[in-house]
């Protein structure tokens, strides 16, 4: 119930799925957790559930993809808490599912904001905070198409790539200042988003859940919990020399 004792962790898209997950399981470890997300009414709920346990949880409206917004929440958050230790860079979208050739600017540039911009805004104004705690845990949500790919939404494929590498370059960037930034890369993970994207595919719902988990070596789609526990392990001391680091989570997905 000790695991994160102490740490002060932002959890970006936090009001559902992966993100409400981790945000539970953190705040039971003993972080305080700020939720944010722009779900305000799941957001808000959840914070309050965590708190009526007894757990140090708060919920801040944030879009990722306003510079300003970020920083503002980000210096509440620690004016709340008194710090800022763990970044769980979560919040994504899957975007349209095209080939390339019938793609607009904008809907590439949408997907681009949220998952990369996002990530990048996160990262830029945790920093400091982190610098002036002399530790911090960076955690970005990639994907198993950060490592691998396939036929269908170009503009997600290319922003968890991208993830992947950002966090590479920050690890690097900041390893001298005790800050650690990892990826993690899950396999089909049964969301919100995730049955948003099957949708998309033209096949009835619960055959394109059969398909989907059949893509997985061990036979299934993963839960939530499953992406939770590896970013609780990424932002405890139990990953102290973990840096650059992708932790992948897919079912044995990418082991083709």
């Amino acid at each position: 119930m000790d695991r994160l004792k102490g740490k002060v962790a932002v959890v970006t898209g936090g009001s559902v799925g992966i993100g409400a997950a981790t945000a539970t399981r953190m705040a039971e470890e003993g972080a305080a957790v700020a939720v944010l997300d722009c779900r305000d009414d799941e957001g808000q709920a959840l914070a309050n559930q965590l708190a009526n346990r007894g757990l140090q949880a708060a919920y801040w409206h944030c879009d990722v993809t306003s510079e300003q917004a970020v920083r503002s929440v980000f210096d509440e958050v620690v004016s709340t808490f008194g710090s800022l230790t763990v970044l769980v860079n979560n919040a994504g979208i899957s975007g349209p599912n095209k080939p390339t050739h019938e793609l607009s600017e904008e809907e590439w540039d949408v997907v681009q904001n949220v998952n990369v911009k996002g990530v990048f805004f996160c990262t830029k104004h945790a920093i400091p905070h982190m610098q002036k705690a002399g530790v911090g845990s960076i955690i970005n949500l990639s994907s198993i198409y950060g490592l691998v790919s396939a036929p269908d939404v170009p503009p997600y494929h290319a922003s968890k790539g991208a993830v992947r590498l950002m966090t590479k370059t920050d690890a690097l960037l900041y390893a001298a200042e005790n800050i650690r930034a990892n990826s993690i890369h899950p396999g089909f993970i049964w969301t919100p988003m995730v049955e948003g994207h099957l949708k998309t595919t033209g096949m009835d719902l619960e055959e394109a859940k059969q398909a989907t988990a059949a893509l997985h070596p061990l036979g299934h789609m993963g839960e939530p919990d499953d992406i939770a526990w590896g970013a609780v392990y990424l932002a405890s001391d139990e990953s102290k020399f973990v840096t650059g680091s992708e932790l992948v989570i897919d079912g044995g997905y990418t082991a083709h």
